[in-house]
């Protein structure tokens, strides 16, 4: 397992999120709109609780939304390693066609309890007679996920067999429709994310409405998010993204003109800093990203973010604890699990912007 030797804090990791406080279920399950759940801001260590509609009146015109356009896949496919029955995870699609994959064990509860991956050669056997075959480890001495040559179209065979990948926190199954958001695009060679880029589930036309109305400006991305990672501290493997030549002359313009730049999700913030040189300049960009933002790379561009909550030891603390700060972050997360705000994919949201001007610690 690869580490990054920055953590996210050891009053930060030593916070306890309770179980009950995992969202089991979307927020219209829940009797809401995607727009109805919490929003938490934090401008430094001030915090200020809101719901999500009002999104609008905590940002101002000239700022821009940088939003992640990628699809969410039914990536999780039933398959059988001999007489072991497994879940494939299909994670990102490679230059070569071949396919990164992560294997699970069914367990009941989600998606899949972890397991071992490879070894190499290992064939696992996929619904309507297709297979698929491990070839190495993506990163050496990372077995998690491996890279897989596969026996027929895999965009068709999640199209027809595949489901979202959930974990045991949530409740039963959703549709794919509950893992879109108002912003995905589907690709044309069939490659998307294996898993949502959430921070983007609570936006609605409506309320995209609203903002444009109000001068903030939206700029797309592209970031295909692999599966998740269940392993503190383990960052996030290599991904596939594209900033558009229409997103850099927007986040240009806007910062020449002292707005701000918002991301939606740690994958666009991933997106644009990927894009950007060392003065904060950003260029249109595709390829490849293996970036991680930790406080010491520090950010170049991104004023402020909008995501989810997230466990005190996932990796994607080190990119808020570069945007917010430590003691910031610390007092949110103090204050959500006070306020007993709801965790992951399907739960409340988190926007942090720069303090304004000094005040007292308000958590």
């Amino acid at each position: 397992m690869r580490t990054v030797p920055e953590g996210a804090g050891a009053v930060l990791e030593a916070l306890k999120v309770p179980e009950e406080l995992s969202a089991r279920v979307p927020a219209e399950e829940r009797g809401a709109g995607r727009d109805d759940v919490r929003l938490l801001v934090s401008r430094g260590t001030r915090v200020s609780h809101h719901a999500f509609r009002d999104l609008p009146g905590q940002l101002r015109a000239g700022d821009v939304l940088v939003v992640n356009t990628s699809a969410t896949l039914a990536a999780a496919v039933d398959g059988r390693v001999g007489a072991e029955a497994v879940v494939v995870h299909f994670s990102t699609q490679g230059d070569d066609g071949r396919w990164s994959v992560e294997l699970r064990r069914p367990d009941g509860f989600g998606s899949t309890a972890p397991r071992p991956g490879g070894p190499r050669g290992t064939v696992v056997r996929l619904p309507g007679g297709a297979h698929l075959v491990l070839d190495e480890p993506l990163v050496a001495g990372a077995p998690r996920l491996w890279w897989a040559s596969v026996a027929v179209g895999v965009p068709g065979l999640l199209a027809r067999y595949g489901r979202p990948i959930r974990y045991g926190y949530t409740a039963r199954d959703q549709p794919l429709a509950a893992y879109q958001t108002v912003f995905a695009l589907p690709s044309p060679d069939g490659s998307g994310s294996a898993e949502m880029p959430s921070a983007g589930r609570p936006f609605t036309a409506p309320l995209v409405a609203e903002l444009v109305s109000r001068g903030v400006q939206f700029a797309p991305v592209t970031l295909h998010t692999g599966v998740a990672s269940a392993e503190a501290h383990e960052p996030p493997y290599p991904e596939r993204f594209a900033v558009p030549a229409t997103t850099a002359w927007l986040v240009n313009a806007a910062r020449a003109a002292g707005g701000r730049v918002v991301a939606v999700g740690t994958t666009a913030v991933r997106a644009l800093e990927s894009a950007a040189d060392t003065a904060g300049v950003v260029a249109p960009a595709a390829g490849w990203t293996d970036l991680v933002v930790t406080p010491r790379r520090g950010v170049r561009v991104v004023d402020g973010l909008l995501t989810g909550l997230h466990e005190p030891t996932a990796s994607h603390l080190l990119m808020l604890g570069a945007i917010a700060g430590e003691a910031a972050l610390t007092c949110a997360y103090s204050e959500a699990l006070r306020h007993r705000y709801l965790w992951h994919e399907f739960g409340d949201v988190h926007l942090v912007l720069p303090k304004e001007n000094p005040h007292p610690l308000d958590c």
